[in-house]
């Protein structure tokens, strides 16, 4: 299978189309076409492989992609100091979380629910 298909495949998967993946991407429209001819430039194919979430290997077809069927602990997330881990797990509509996204997410699934609680109790309150 070729970097080409392989892209395609993937994009299937997530049913988005090549050009709405090379758009989220900034290349041109027709820039995965031309992967079906030559290899990526090492900055794009890195690019491709963060965006579906899968190895530099699998694209170039030196390994299988592997399902991830455990589930994610967004508290264990969102108690992390490595933000990393939010850009490799985690996306907003295909896209990098913002970081008002991640403060979000921290927040809500942190050992800090019981303030978020009192906080959206205190809110509802005040409007009476």
């Amino acid at each position: 299978m070729t970097i080409f298909e392989r892209v395609q495949e993937l994009s299937r998967k997530q049913g988005k189309t090549l050009q709405k993946v090379a758009n989220d991407l900034g290349f041109g429209d027709n820039y995965l076409y031309t992967l079906k001819k030559q290899k990526p430039k090492a900055d794009n194919l890195e690019k491709l492989a963060d965006y579906f979430h899968v190895s530099v290997d699998y694209l170039l077809g030196r390994a299988e992609a592997k399902p991830v069927n455990e589930p994610i602990d967004l508290a264990e997330v969102a108690n992390s100091d490595d933000d990393a881990i939010f850009d490799s797990i985690l996306s907003a509509g295909g896209r990098p979380l913002t970081e008002k996204d991640k403060a979000m997410i921290k927040l809500v699934f942190a050992d800090r629910w019981e303030e978020l609680q009192q906080k959206a109790k205190d809110l509802k309150d005040s409007e009476k």
